[in-house]
């Protein structure tokens, strides 16, 4: 049997090709998933690679708190944030995705949905299997 690591880079890449989002979105949804899954591993990573996409450090601390953040998110980015809450939570997910609809364009709203969709898969072996990040060089 191949490793489940194939397939998970599998979903990954086909996450990625759909949507052809921004970068930083896209981390910006790795990122959030991975707060709300509780995945130490995946944060890690995300906030580097969201760091490394051009994200500002203000919107990546207080991207927890986002609905209270004002303007530093904009419309689309608040809508593809609430569908991934809604989306790793279990919440209303079908209402947050016709809401995003109304916002975002239907290849971005797959986009946010299958980037959503993988980012939890890989929360949830990450947090399973005990995946630690890896402490910063000295």
């Amino acid at each position: 049997m191949a490793h489940p690591e194939k397939h998970m880079n599998s979903l990954d890449q086909a996450a990625h090709s759909l949507g052809d989002l921004d970068p930083r979105l896209r981390e910006l949804i790795r990122v959030r998933a991975s707060q709300l899954n509780g995945c130490a591993y995946c944060l890690s990573l995300h906030n580097e690679d969201a760091r490394k996409a051009g994200e500002d450090q203000i919107r990546l601390d207080v991207l927890a708190g986002w609905r209270e953040a004002g303007d530093l998110f904009d419309e689309r980015e608040r809508a593809a944030l609430a569908l991934v809450d809604a989306v790793t939570l279990m919440r209303e997910p079908g209402a947050a995705y016709d809401a995003a609809g109304e916002v975002l364009t239907a290849e971005e709203l797959d986009g946010v949905l299958w980037q959503a969709i993988a980012i939890n898969a890989w929360n949830r072996q990450a947090v399973t299997t005990h995946s630690r990040p890896e402490p910063a060089a000295a």
